[in-house]
């Protein structure tokens, strides 16, 4: 059986968790969310829910790479960063990078966040919901992708950064995550790199990205 935490538990947990029940039953899900009333209207539906700070129960809770199967991502926060941050942060001073204009022209439909990520995507239209993103070609336009997006951001030349790329996956349609091993894979290449990092966590046609150094601390 296999075990997904779902980070957030608003639409597009609640989607995500629906969707794995009709693919994957029997499977335990843990819906991570931190306001209270949306924890009590996801028990009460029958979700097995946490009523934590997502990125909090990450770093306290996730201690391998074998446990659970798959981390969902359903917040809009860059969590793989997020998490990299607050487990660094205890030996390195972390220093986010804004990610630069000439930068940007090099990337498919940017978007900036508030939080100094950059949204980066195939598509300059509202992919489908339900997408199963299928090896070779776009399911909204029938065509060839113009590129594979985790590779494509895997290879980019940028100044002196350091690209390094967290791998989601379409678990099921219109539902993506990641190992907990490809995160701690990036963690340990992260802690023993000397140059600016450049943090992607990219699925075929998505991504979303933050720039930033490290250093130890005093």
């Amino acid at each position: 059986m296999k075990t997904f935490w779902i980070i957030g538990g608003g639409k597009f947990g609640q989607k995500a968790a629906k969707t794995i029940i009709a693919n994957d039953f029997p499977s335990q899900i843990v819906i991570l969310e931190k306001e209270l009333q949306i924890c009590k209207e996801l028990k009460n539906r029958g979700f097995e829910t946490v009523c934590t700070e997502g990125i909090r129960y990450l770093v306290r809770n996730l201690v391998n790479g074998d446990y659970p199967n798959w981390i969902v991502p359903a917040i809009p926060l860059h969590v793989a960063f997020e998490w990299i941050q607050r487990k660094l942060s205890n030996k390195y001073k972390i220093e986010t990078i804004p990610i630069s204009d000439q930068l940007e022209t090099q990337l498919p439909n940017p978007i900036r966040g508030s939080t100094g990520q950059l949204y980066v995507s195939n598509a300059d239209f509202k992919c489908p919901d339900d997408c199963p993103e299928p090896e070779e070609m776009c399911t909204y336009t029938g065509e060839p992708r113009p590129r594979i997006l985790k590779s494509f951001l895997e290879n980019i030349q940028y100044n002196d950064f350091r690209s390094v790329v967290v791998c989601s996956h379409q678990l099921f349609p219109g539902v993506g995550g990641y190992t907990p091993k490809a995160l701690f894979h990036v963690l340990r290449e992260i802690e023993t790199e000397h140059r600016p990092v450049l943090l992607s966590t990219a699925c075929l046609c998505h991504g979303v990205l933050h720039a930033f150094r490290i250093s130890p601390r005093p």
